[in-house]
């Protein structure tokens, strides 16, 4: 069980990699580069609130997967 979360703490990782550089070149950037404020207001959000929460959530609980943070053995 412990070899399964470690696959997974990887694949935690890798997936706040790939939501970081989605929310930034998809969704961030082009919207706060946008001349309508309504994108602005939704850039900014994404950029600074949502983007730090989920890829810091998912990053966190990676590395903690990853290093065993959640094994049995560990007290």
């Amino acid at each position: 069980m412990d070899a399964i979360k470690k696959i997974l703490g990887i694949v935690w990782l890798a997936l706040a990699a790939a939501v970081a550089y989605f929310g930034l070149t998809v969704l961030g950037i082009p919207k706060i580069t946008s001349e309508k404020q309504e994108d602005l207001v939704f850039g900014i959000i994404i950029v600074f609130i949502l983007m730090p929460i989920v890829v810091g959530g998912l990053a966190v609980f990676g590395w903690y997967s990853l290093n065993g943070e959640y094994s049995a053995n560990k007290k």
